[in-house]
């Protein structure tokens, strides 16, 4: 008899230590990869967030036209406050046209020159608009071709993928800045 109680005791207990088990083991798998910082979601950045630097980003006020005024302050006003998670910061000069996000900051400059084009230079379709992108020092510069008013924006080198920095803000400029005639964009950009 004793037999039989043993076993039905090992099964009792079997049938309640294999579920808590269980449970523990879906709480630890939820709960400690947050508190060891682990992985994050999809899409995010790697790495901390980004510092929310509030020192205005120094920025050239342009003399622009009447119509390019406009538009700019049309785009600047449509503009996120924070792209990814870089909150948007002040600029020194020309509010209107120009906008920083984050830090390093990504900046976007409204009614700038358009970009000289070589026939043989890859112009970037991101988003439903085209752009041509050139290095500096420091920085990828990516300018509008198919926009009746230019817009720049520069992405500092230590962001990774600048072109989709860039088309984070492609839907604004569709959404109010208005395509160029067509015979006055790169053939690569018309569609």
């Amino acid at each position: 008899m004793a037999d039989e109680v043993t076993r039905s005791a090992a099964k009792l207990a079997t049938l309640v230590a294999v579920p808590l088990a269980l449970v523990v083991g879906v709480v630890v798998f939820l709960v400690l990869p947050g508190l060891l910082g682990g992985a994050e979601e999809p899409g995010e950045s790697a790495g901390p967030p980004a510092p929310a630097a509030t020192t205005p980003v120094a920025t050239q006020q342009r003399e622009l036209t009447e119509r390019e005024e406009t538009v700019c302050r049309a785009l600047l006003s449509q503009l996120p406050q924070e792209v990814r998670d870089r909150p948007q910061r002040p600029v020194t000069d020309g509010p209107e046209q120009n906008a920083a996000y984050g830090e390093p900051p990504i900046t976007v400059e409204c009614g700038v020159p358009p970009a000289e084009v070589e026939p043989t230079d890859t112009v970037w379709p991101l988003d439903r608009v085209c752009y041509h992108a050139s290095e500096r020092r420091d920085a990828s510069v990516w300018v509008t071709l198919d926009r009746e008013v230019p817009v720049r924006i520069t992405v500092p080198d230590g962001y990774d993928g600048p072109g989709q920095w860039v088309a984070e803000f492609s839907a604004t400029m569709v959404s109010t800045v208005l395509s160029a005639d067509t015979e006055d964009i790169p053939t690569g950009c018309r569609s």
